[in-house]
């Protein structure tokens, strides 16, 4: 039988962490107290972003980054995936995507810090957690506990990881980019399992990250009984509500995980978080609880290529992120998070060197006030999630949206609201660029079914699926041998099994197939014939560790001339057929997805290289699949003749396959009169009004749109000033409307990359309708 295994399964005194003892002159030092991390003596707010080296390519890293910079972030988080590095005891691998120290450059290259998270135990929705399969067989080993097996390789990694770094003299004691490090992640969910085990691990794991002396803070997220000076941090989406706060009045508040979705499982529907949530919660967080570091997680989710993936997560990871799987902007959250921390920057001095004082209006809205000697700021809350607000502060009435915070870099001038999104949408599409719709272009191989003479590995009972594949396979095959009984003419198979997918044979034919959604390796098996129940649980069995088709690596050039292909559909379909086919890679340089709406399960190969696992037939709900396109990196591809093999474990129809690529095309924006400026023009007037001493009239909500690189605006596909009705998603003219205003949109920005458009009664010739509050909607394609 085939077995698929597991899809994995304000404070004042100053503490001094670093200094120059990284290893050489012209370092950052590091340092922290109960307000911010202070470099260099200067203290600092920092905006972070997670993106992880593995889930995108070396080609990808530089525009991820250089992404990340456009959208104000100061930092990029990554984690350190022990299991991709050390497959195998000492063998050690750090090319490609694993390259971890190229990746940190790339980094620093763009003027961004760094915070490495080096685990060991990393989760990530990752296989196993980040930890290698063979620390399973290491002779009395108790992960994650004062046990001296595990804490042995534990330390070795981590040294392995630290020298690593400082031989590239990456941290910035040593003139690196590396601010902040983390041992551990989240251990403070699961200390109380392990009892008197637990604390002592915790002060272990501090100490040894200490005694590493990187010359920068370290931080243990989740974990309220971090040691000193390890600084306890908060995950989750509501920190400023949830996180109990730093364990001493001399640590700062961090943040290092802000989910900006949900990460998806097959069967799943997407599960989106609004642009306004995340605004709101991040300015919640910096002023209640004094926060100084926050990290969105993720800010590009990226691939989960080949086999890396736990537990059911789509290949496609927190594609909901800022910017995509393809590191496309996702708007308008992108561009709403950036004006965010425009605005928040604009506060600075006054944040970190004034004196806080919050007041409330109501018990529902409240004001937190930060007064230097010659600066203010100020932000007005609406705790409220259904209601506006009205609110008098300084004299000024000033209009809170439900659920939102506005900022005052002055104390008088609003220059942002975390409810009011004037930032442009973004709809990405898919074009389909070669359809491998032909059967005469595929070629079929089915997997051989072993039998049981042919298997090596044998025992006399069920062996439990991942202690037997050590992780070299998702599949395994059990096979036994039984005499059938000629009166039984209806025997049923029955089977208890904790894997995610059973295939069954008989004498090499496919019988059935069962799928265990939420639990790896049979547990009962038995024949219910006419007259009696047969259990063969305690028969002698044989095993075999994954496919022919794996270990021949049939998925490449050269393994795939070593079997005997046949053409498409010349024979009986089988479970565990292998596809073979030629494209060409799209020209242009969007990136580039494989449509497998027509397969069912299995995994995907484009030159060799593993674009992941898919899984088609696992339906929503609603009936769809959660993930139809799969990434092809531009870097997988050559111009012509690529090899792309499949592994198809169910019924799928490879035909139905298309070659696509992905780009924005359409792009919304929807501002009303009551919507904020830029936070950019609020800069440039305030710089204004220092040099002349008086305000220039002016600012004004503005309709943004701005396509993709290398694109231009060809159509303006609606535009209406006055009332519209709906949204950008669907629209409508509505009671009030100007006439003119398609063509002075389009006089805007046809043939331009991008275009504004102030919500102005000016700018359209006259007022349409009096009285009546006005917006405008520009729906625009880029070609």
């Amino acid at each position: 039988m085939g077995q698929c295994q597991l899809l994995c399964l304000f404070g004042l005194l100053l503490t001094t962490i670093g200094g120059s003892d990284g290893g050489g002159g012209g370092g950052n030092n590091v340092t922290y107290d109960g307000r911010s991390l202070i470099i260099n003596g200067h203290r600092k707010i920092l905006f972070s972003g997670s993106i992880h080296y593995p889930r995108s390519t070396p080609q990808m890293w530089p525009r991820l980054i250089a992404k990340a910079k456009e959208g104000g972030l100061d930092v990029v988080q990554t984690l350190v995936f022990w299991n991709l590095h050390e497959p195998q005891p000492g063998q050690f691998d750090f090319s490609g995507r694993r390259d971890l120290v190229r990746f940190i450059k790339e980094v620093q290259a763009q003027g961004l810090y760094v915070c490495l998270r080096i685990g060991p135990f990393i989760e990530g929705e990752w296989g196993y957690g980040g930890l290698p399969f063979w620390l399973h067989d290491v002779p009395g080993i108790v992960f994650r506990s004062d046990n001296e097996p595990f804490k042995f390789h534990m330390k070795r990694y981590a040294t392995m990881i630290v020298n690593m770094m400082k031989s590239a003299r990456l941290y910035a004691s040593q003139g690196g980019p590396i601010i902040l490090s983390q041992i551990e992640n989240e251990y403070g969910m699961v200390e109380h399992s392990f009892l008197e085990k637990g604390p002592p691990y915790v002060r272990w794991a501090a100490k040894l990250a200490v005694d590493l002396q990187t010359g920068v803070p370290w931080v243990m997220c989740k974990q309220d009984d971090a040691p000193d000076p390890v600084i306890n941090a908060c995950n989750g989406r509501q920190c400023g509500e949830t996180f109990a706060g730093p364990n001493s009045p001399d640590k700062p508040a961090i943040w290092t995980e802000n989910w900006t979705s949900f990460y998806q499982v097959y069967g799943d529907e997407a599960r989106i978080r609004s642009a306004e949530d995340i605004a709101y919660h991040v300015a919640l967080f910096i002023v209640k609880m004094k926060g100084s570091y926050v990290n969105y997680y993720m800010y590009h989710g990226g691939t989960n290529f080949g086999r890396t993936a736990s537990a059911y997560v789509l290949t496609g990871y927190y594609d909901q992120a800022p910017l995509d799987e393809y590191g496309l902007l996702r708007q308008p959250k992108w561009g709403h998070l950036k004006e965010l921390h425009s605005a928040v920057k604009l506060c600075l001095k006054p944040m970190l060197s004034g004196v806080l004082v919050s007041m409330n209006f109501s018990k529902l809205q409240e004001a937190f006030i930060f007064q230097g000697s010659s600066e203010c700021a100020a932000f007005l809350v609406n705790k409220d999630k259904r209601n506006n607000a009205t609110v008098y502060f300084s004299n000024l009435m000033y209009e809170l949206p439900p659920l939102s915070i506005s900022i005052l870099p002055d104390c008088k001038t609003v220059a942002f609201n975390t409810a009011k999104v004037s930032t442009q949408y973004g709809t990405r599409s898919m074009e389909q660029r070669q359809k491998l719709d032909s059967v005469e272009q595929w070629e079929e191989y089915k997997e051989a079914i072993p039998t049981y003479d042919e298997t090596s590995l044998r025992a006399n009972f069920l062996l439990e699926q991942m202690n037997t594949t050590k992780d070299a396979s998702d599949y395994l095959w059990y096979n036994f041998r039984f005499k059938h009984d000629p009166s039984n003419s209806e025997s049923v198979l029955k089977v208890s099994s904790l894997g995610h997918v059973l295939l069954a044979f008989i004498n090499g034919e496919f019988v059935g197939a069962y799928l265990e959604r939420r639990v790896a390796g049979l547990r009962n098996v038995s024949i219910q014939g006419a007259k009696e129940l047969k259990d063969f649980s305690s028969f002698s069995w044989g095993y075999q560790v994954g496919l022919l088709g794996e270990k021949l690596q049939i998925f490449t050039d050269y393994g795939s001339r070593i079997v005997p292909w046949s053409r498409y559909g010349s024979s009986t379909h089988q479970p565990l057929t292998w596809y073979k086919t030629v494209f060409d890679a799209p020209t242009g340089s969007d990136p580039v997805a494989i449509n497998l709406i027509s397969m069912g399960k299995g995994e995907a190969w484009v030159n060799g290289q593993s674009i992941g696992r898919y899984w088609v037939s696992f339906l929503t709900p609603q009936g769809t699949p959660s993930q139809s396109w799969y990434h092809i990196p531009r870097s997988f591809l050559k111009p012509t003749g690529n090899l792309l093999v499949l592994l198809e474990e169910e019924n799928g129809y490879p035909p139905g396959i298309s070659i696509d690529t992905v780009s924005v095309t359409t792009l919304c924006g929807h501002v009303s009169d009551s919507h904020l400026p830029p936070v950019i023009s609020w800069r440039s007037q305030n710089q204004r009004t220092l040099k002349t001493h008086k305000r220039i009239p002016g600012r004004r909500p503005k309709v943004q749109i701005r396509c993709p690189s290398g694109r231009k605006i060809s159509k303006i596909l609606f535009a209406s000033y006055g009332n519209p009705n709906g949204n950008c998603e669907n629209y409508a003219i509505g009671s009030c409307h100007s006439s003119n205003s398609r063509a002075i949109v389009e006089k805007a920005c046809l043939g331009k990359r991008s275009c504004t458009v102030p919500v102005w009664t000016e700018k359209f010739y006259g007022d349409p309708c009096p009285g009546i509050p006005k917006a405008l909607l520009v729906d625009a394609q880029c070609t």
